[in-house]
Formats: structure tokens, sequence, C-alpha cells
């Protein structure tokens, strides 16, 4: 994208409108560090605006009131829509974050596709209603929509964490305001013509692009039901505090430090080959990468190897460039805390095993080297801190016990894999690991299963029935003793 993208409006209660606020956000190529586009910033008087259409769409208007049918098939059209456009997608989402095209296509555009797909299949067969045996006669159980949805996405994955949000919302009968990320607006104008095209009704959604302090403002409004956060730990703390003040039901999908772990029998050359691309996902921009690898000392030499070469063959360059695999970082500041964290782990007494500076090949952008750092002990602080940057741990241990303790040795629990000879080995290794997602001699994130974390990897769960169930309030209806059950309460949205 070579053309500065400009975009005057807002998109509130599903109408392009002219901002109350001066702002304006400047979006910054990591690549050429030159300004690719603007918009407006939103202020809290927009906020309110946007609040006010999604309680009125919510209390007074006909989408929660719809039935379920009719609802999926304005979803659908959304859906659809991401397919249509899913190469125009994955090209902005490049420009604006430095995602690699060629991944950017399936990780940022048709994964959120995939989204909006899974979570139409949930809805369809989700239990509304359902009748209960009570103990004091029969019960009718009832999940209705939350209300009014703050949904708060991140940079690296902007359209999958809007997706995760804004799908299960929708679906439930929800209407949401989605807060973009100042470093990564112009998809969310992609997404707000996608969504006026497909027909939701006024006030339904509204997209705004802001900083923190409106976020927080947006979090603590009065007038939110719900809150859906990616982001930082840190962040995460404070819209938890913020939304209390209004005892707001949050869901929080916070960091990670996930552990791959290589067992004594696994084939090397299938665990390279699995582990690499989702090490270095996204630039090493992503909650659920693979950033401890943790290898038997038995074969610890050639584990080091072999993860060495592997790192120091990824194609460094344009994000643009289909050839490239590993692209520019967010912002300065995030190559800034690459290049600082690499710093700390060589006085950790680590040892850079590949990388380990800028690339020489780019003479500006904000790229640091594929990392690979070996000798690393699980106290140092570059086994135990999001880095969110290209730079991952090689960890030797002993025996099954002792990478089992490593792998849960941390404040984090999203993400992890074990790879092995013997599947279901490996799953027994799976159930003994505290993290909310795990793959076995793969790496996958399904959207029809919970996604969440342990620990300090957040609170509830995202897709699936679990993380759809996060949209609705529970009722209880008791009913009288011999009530036999009529077509009225069978069941439906």
């Amino acid at each position: 994208m070579t053309e500065l993208v400009e975009h005057g409006k807002l998109f509130i209660g599903g109408e392009l409108v002219d901002p109350l606020g001066r702002e304006v956000i400047e979006v910054v190529s990591p690549h050429t560090e030159q300004v690719i586009g603007r918009v407006p910033h939103a202020c809290e008087a927009d906020v309110d605006r946007a609040v006010a259409a999604a309680r009125r769409a919510f209390d007074e208007g006909p989408w929660p009131r719809m039935a379920l049918d009719e609802r999926i098939a304005v979803v659908t059209r959304i859906k659809d829509a991401f397919a249509a456009r899913y190469e125009e997608i994955a090209r902005v989402i490049s420009s604006e974050n430095g995602t690699p095209y060629t991944s950017s296509v399936m990780v940022q555009a048709l994964s959120a596709m995939m989204v909006w797909d899974a979570a139409i299949t949930v809805a369809r067969t989700f239990p509304y209603e359902e009748r209960r045996d009570g103990a004091l006669g029969p019960l009718l159980v009832r999940r209705e929509p939350v209300g009014v949805v703050a949904a708060v996405v991140p940079w690296n994955v902007p359209q999958f964490t809007a997706a995760a949000k804004l799908a299960p919302a929708l679906l439930a009968g929800c209407s949401a305001i989605l807060k973009a990320s100042p470093e990564s607006p112009l998809d969310a104008y992609v997404l707000a013509e996608i969504a006026a095209e497909a027909g939701l009704p006024e006030g339904v959604l509204s997209i705004l692009p802001a900083d923190r302090e409106v976020s927080e403002y947006l979090v603590g409004h009065p007038g939110v039901d719900k809150v859906s956060f990616t982001g930082s730990v840190a962040a995460g703390r404070r819209v938890m505090e913020v939304a209390s003040r209004n005892l707001t039901r949050v869901t929080l999908e916070l960091g990670g430090k996930s552990a791959a772990l290589i067992l004594p029998d696994a084939d090397l050359e299938t665990a390279v080959a699995g582990i690499v691309p989702f090490a270095w996902m996204i630039n090493g921009q992503a909650c659920v990468a693979q950033t401890r690898i943790l290898a038997p000392r038995s074969r610890y030499d050639e584990t080091a190897e072999a993860f060495a070469a592997a790192a120091a063959a990824l194609k460094i360059g344009d994000p643009l460039d289909p050839a490239t695999e590993l692209g520019p970082l967010v912002a300065e500041r995030q190559q800034r805390r690459s290049l600082d964290y690499i710093r700390i782990g060589q006085d950790e007494g680590a040892k850079i095993l590949s990388g380990g500076g800028r690339p020489a090949s780019q003479e500006r952008g904000w790229y640091v080297e594929p990392t690979l750092f070996g000798d690393v002990d699980n106290s140092m602080r570059i086994a135990r801190e999001e880095i969110f940057g290209p730079v991952i741990c090689l960890i030797p241990y002993g025996d099954e016990d002792e990478v089992v303790r490593i792998a849960n040795d941390s404040d984090y629990g999203l993400s992890g894999s074990v790879w092995t000879a013997d599947t279901e080995h490996g799953i027994d290794i799976a159930r003994r690991v505290r993290t909310g997602t795990y793959s076995v001699n793969t790496f996958s994130l399904d959207m029809l299963g919970p996604f969440g974390g342990y620990k300090n990897s957040g609170l509830g769960r995202e897709f699936g029935p679990e993380g759809y169930g996060e949209y609705f309030e529970h009722k209880m209806i008791h009913l009288p003793a011999g009530y036999q059950a009529g077509a009225a309460d069978e069941g439906g949205a």
C-alpha cells in the first residue's frame, strides 16, 4: 500500500459521522517509517455518542428481538465479505503492523473469516433455553444477551481479535463498540464498510480508533454491560480495575510465555518445521507464540543447531513482499524493547545462537533479527517475561518431570505444544501442563473450541460454546409443579 489513506469520519451507530474532537491518528509504516494513513482520534464525547447509540439499539431496537436466523443472515454476509476481500485486508494489516503478507493472508484475514464462520456454527446449536427438574419443581433456564459490549482489540491481530468479540456478541443479540488500536486503525474502516453493507440495524455497531485514555473511558462507561479485552497483562489489570467500578463483566485475553516441549523420542526435523513458524509468528508479536523451546539435554546440541539454522534462514524484508518470512516490529518502541531484552539475556549469561541485533540488510524500519538464545535458565527474565518480539529461548531439561515443571513454572498459561513419537504419551503430557490451549505434534487454534488462559493469561474464554456463552446472562424461571413444556419454551434465541 503506497498511497496515503485518509479517513475523515468515524463509524458511529452504523453511519460515518464527523468526529467531535480535532485530534488525528497518523499511521506509520514499520517498514518505511513513513506516514501511510490518517484517521480521526475518537474523543470521550464520541464514546458517549457510540454508547448512547448502542444503548438505544439494544434497549429499544430490533436487533436483540430478531429471530436467530435473521441475525445469522446478517453475520453471514459479514463473513462472506471477509472471504471476498481477504487479499485487501491482508495487505492493509501487513502495511500497518509488519506481518509478512504471505502469512497475513491466513493469520490476519482468512482466520478472521473463520472466526465469523465458527461463531455462526456455534450459534445454531447453542442452548438458549432448557428445561430442568429443580429441587422444588420444574425450571426454565434462559440465556439472554448481556447488552452493550465494549470490544477493545490490539494491533497484532486486529481483525482476528475483533471477530472473536464481535461475532459472538452480534449473534447473541448484543450491540457493540469496537475500540481499534491507534497502530492499526485502517483495517477497522474496511470492517466498517463490510458491516454497513451487511445490513446491521442502526446503532448496533460503532468503531472508534483511539488511545489508552479513551479506551479507559469506554471501559468505565456506565452504559456498557460487558468488556472484552485483548492485550497486555498490565492493561488487562487496569481494564478489570476500571470496569469493577460499575461491576461490568469482563473477558480478558492477555499475554503468554508458552513452552514447546520436545521429548527425547521426537523427530527433530518435524519439531523444528512445526515450531519455527509459531515461535516467530507475526514477527514474534503473538500472545500464543512458542517462545520457550524445551530440549532434552541428551539432544540439546543437535536441537540448538537445528533451530539456530532455521532462524538464520528466515528471510527478512518488506512485509508486502510475498517472499518475506519476518517483517519489522510494529513500532520503534517495540524494536527498542526487543533489543533491550537481548542485552538483558546476554547480561544474564544466556548465549546468542542466532541473530541478536538489527539486520544489516534493512537500512530503515523497525527490524530485529530472529534471535535464538541458548543455555537459558527458566529463572532468567528472558524466559519469564513476555518480550513480544522475535526473541526465543532454548532451555535444556533432564527428565520428564523436569520438563513439565519448567513448562508450568510461569506466570502465564495461554498456549503450548509437545512433540513426541508417541501421541498418546503426548496427550498425557498435555494433561499435566497448566495452560488453556495445547497441541500435540502440531500447533493449532480451533475456533470451535474454547480459547483462553490460566493464571496471568486472562479470564474467561473466546470461541466455541464457552466463548459464546460469555455474551449472555442466565435467567432462572420457576414453573408450577406439574407444568408440562409447550411450544413456547422449547428454545430459541
